[in-house]
């Protein structure tokens, strides 16, 4: 009997140790008046496979219509005629950094940002003559940031801005779960070609408005990994001997057989 109260026992530690909660706090070297020093950057640069979509208005809507490509798509079951629908077509820079546009021809924009695009845009018109008092409009089409891992909703996140933090892509991803470790977030970019990781405390502020991937560029990978909690708990089937659902099983099975010996033995 004094066996199975020890067993009972050893269960009931393994629950109350698997029911733990992480440590889930941001910033914890943070000071109430503190001042951090935010980095600086640049808008973000366009580069060769983005996608952008440029919209030229003027006070005369015949040379508007110059400068802007409209696409035209049918739409599955409605009439040849009704099923018409209009859009503005994006730009997709080319390997060499440029884009084809109307009446300009190629423009070499890779390296530029949206402001810088529209600016360009908008000046070549007027020195050519084509357009005294042009607006020129630029916004991304197909930039995004993945954010995998222990966050609440994994996946791609469109990006709509010039300047995207770290801690901006991770709100969008419905911000880590318990079991994400925030002192070691791992951020994949790419340079020409080469792959670079950075790694990122969360936990520190100091650390994080230091890292040179404080603000994200398009196609940065974030990746957030699990703690030793959920490692235990990521197999196949969810259960081996690091888990504690394994050790409770074990424990349980033990007390069984024990239980059945006792009433043979009595």
């Amino acid at each position: 009997m004094k066996m199975m109260k020890w067993l009972s026992l050893a269960a009931l530690a393994l629950a109350a140790a698997s029911c733990g909660t992480p440590k889930v706090a941001y910033f914890t070297d943070a000071q109430l008046g503190q001042s951090v020093l935010v980095p600086s950057a640049d808008d973000l640069k366009l580069q060769e496979g983005d996608k952008i979509s440029i919209l030229v208005n003027t006070r005369e809507p015949l040379l508007t219509n110059m400068f802007n490509l409209p696409i035209v798509t049918n739409q599955l079951g409605t009439a040849s005629n009704a099923g018409i629908a209009r859009g503005m077509s994006g730009y997709t820079i080319d390997k060499y950094g440029e884009i084809d546009f109307p009446i300009l021809g190629k423009l070499h924009v890779a390296g530029m940002s949206r402001s810088e695009i529209a600016g360009y845009i908008k000046q070549s018109l007027i020195s050519n003559n084509l357009v005294k008092d042009p607006v020129v409009t630029v916004e991304f089409e197909n930039l995004t940031i993945s954010v995998l891992g222990e966050v609440n909703h994994p996946g791609r996140i469109s990006i709509d801005r010039d300047r995207i933090s770290l801690m901006d892509a991770i709100s969008m991803a419905g911000d880590l779960t318990i079991y994400g470790k925030r002192d070691n977030v791992l951020i994949q970019r790419e340079n020409n070609g080469t792959k670079t990781f950075y790694k990122v405390n969360l936990n520190s502020s100091s650390d994080l408005y230091a890292s040179p991937v404080y603000f994200l560029q398009q196609n940065d990978i974030v990746y957030v990994q699990p703690n030793d909690q959920r490692a235990r708990q990521s197999t196949v089937n969810g259960n081996n001997v690091r888990s504690t659902s394994f050790w409770i099983s074990v424990i349980s099975a033990v007390t069984s057989i024990t239980v059945m010996i006792l009433n043979v033995i009595n």
